[in-house]
């Protein structure tokens, strides 16, 4: 019996790239038809994010006039992570993979060949990896090497290269829809999935319209969940950090007290300056 794909794709304000996202993926999953490699239920299953242009209309006709596009509406902008997710959620239900693609184009559609011929051999979590950069700005390619190298420092399994563009069988899916993480940092969860995994490589392009989703400021606040979320250096460093202080101001306050039985210090000195390093321990304990 032939497996059922779904291939999950977040969009947020995806107007002028969307009627090329469904040429290039539909020819994709009609080509998988054709071969028999996938059944004839399989689709794309769009996530409107909140998009304030056209996008929701646009896959509205295409769902129409397709019958392997669907799509689901947020009534505002939840996050790239939570319409995966949201998607995942859906998709999962009846599909036996699930691929999930940026409608950017910018990640190769022709990898999902190779994605879908790695789940027939039986593996179940397929990632996108990206063997070349080019495209990325000199800025964009260090950080992200500082980035994976920090990463790996402090202890997360990350695949470097990898972002969210990789397949899921449904009980990896199953199985990554049983954490209950409030910061998702998707890229970071599944490799904690635990099966059978492989990689299939492809250079990055150029969007092929509009703009990026993630300036510099998201791509920060991304970066931080994932360093938040997964790695206790963070709070190692807090607890140094509080450790620190209280032994600080304890010292301190020990000083003056010695200053004060010895008549070094001037009325009220001493009262002032207990008070002072008394509330400086409280915020170290806290």
């Amino acid at each position: 019996m032939l497996k059922t794909l779904t291939i999950v794709v977040p969009c947020y304000n995806e107007e002028e790239v969307l009627p090329e996202t469904v040429k290039e993926i539909g020819t994709i999953i009609e080509d998988l038809i054709a071969q028999a490699k996938i059944s004839t239920k399989s689709k794309i299953l769009f996530v409107n994010d909140g998009s304030k242009d056209r996008t929701w209309e646009l896959i509205s006709e295409y769902s129409e006039k397709y019958s392997y596009v669907s799509g689901i509406k947020f009534t505002r902008n939840y996050g790239h992570q939570n319409a995966l997710l949201a998607g995942m959620t859906v998709a999962v239900k009846y599909s036996d993979m699930i691929i999930t693609i940026d409608a950017d184009l910018q990640d190769d559609v022709n990898a999902i060949y190779q994605m879908v011929d790695k789940y027939l051999e039986g593996i179940d979590v397929v990632y996108g990896v990206r063997n070349s950069r080019e495209t990325d700005s000199f800025f964009k390619r260090r950080t992200a090497l500082a980035y994976y190298g920090l990463m790996k420092r402090l202890g997360v399994n990350l695949v470097p290269d990898s972002a969210d563009y990789r397949l899921l069988s449904k009980r990896a899916t199953e199985a990554l829809l049983q954490y209950k993480e409030r910061n998702l940092f998707l890229r970071g969860i599944v490799p904690l999935v635990g099966y059978p995994s492989a990689k299939v490589y492809y250079p990055r392009k150029e969007r092929f319209a509009g703009k990026s989703k993630y300036p510099l400021g998201k791509m920060l606040h991304f970066a931080f969940d994932g360093i938040s979320s997964f790695s206790i250096a963070p709070i190692q460093l807090i607890l140094i950090l509080g450790i620190l202080t209280t032994s600080i101001s304890i010292i301190m306050m020990i000083y003056v007290l010695v200053e004060k039985i010895l008549g070094h210090a001037l009325t009220g000195w001493a009262s002032l300056m207990i008070s002072i390093w008394g509330q400086v321990q409280n915020v170290g304990v806290n």
